[in-house]
């Protein structure tokens, strides 16, 4: 069987593979990552997005032999080593953009990638049109939404904290 090497969440993984694969099931059931969500098996709900080399990716498309030598962070890669949430995480708790949790790690990641793809800002339009991969059974996406732009603010150094971008 081949063998695979990953640096996940900062930490190298040598692991070996059937060919057939895929990089979420190597996060979840081999290195128990188990914060990447398989929701439909069909690429359709988002609940499994990581980020590949800087890119988010759902990892049930992603073959293991595909990521060989990648660069991979999950939802439990995100937080510092002292516990101080990613904003985009700190936004979602404060915002309450969550019910049932089950979307929310591919709908973080998603959230990420987005805004760091869009260094001017986005529109709340922008927002629900980059969202359209993720799938939430559970909300309206308003409080998603809403937790997003204020990250935006965050991330993008526009402003200081959550309570300034909420103001």
């Amino acid at each position: 069987m081949p063998q695979v090497t990953l640096a996940v969440n900062g930490t190298s993984h040598t692991v070996e593979v059937e060919a057939r694969t895929l990089l979420v099931e190597v996060l979840r059931e081999t290195l128990r990552l188990t914060g990447t969500h398989v929701g439909c098996d069909t690429s359709q709900c988002g609940a499994c997005v990581v980020h590949l080399d800087g890119d988010s990716v759902k990892a049930c498309t992603i073959l293991a032999v595909q990521a060989e030598g990648a660069k991979i962070t999950t939802i439990e890669g995100l937080a510092a080593a002292d516990g101080t949430l990613h904003p985009m995480q700190e936004a979602f708790r404060e915002y309450h953009a969550l019910q049932c949790g089950f979307c929310t790690p591919g709908m973080v990641m998603s959230a990420i990638d987005l805004v760091n793809k869009h260094p001017q800002g986005l529109s709340e339009q922008e927002i629900r049109e980059g969202l359209e991969g993720n799938i939430c059974r559970c909300t309206g996406y308003h409080n998603i939404v809403k937790a997003i732009a204020a990250a935006a603010e965050v991330m993008q150094g526009r402003a200081g904290t959550l309570a300034t971008a909420a103001e």
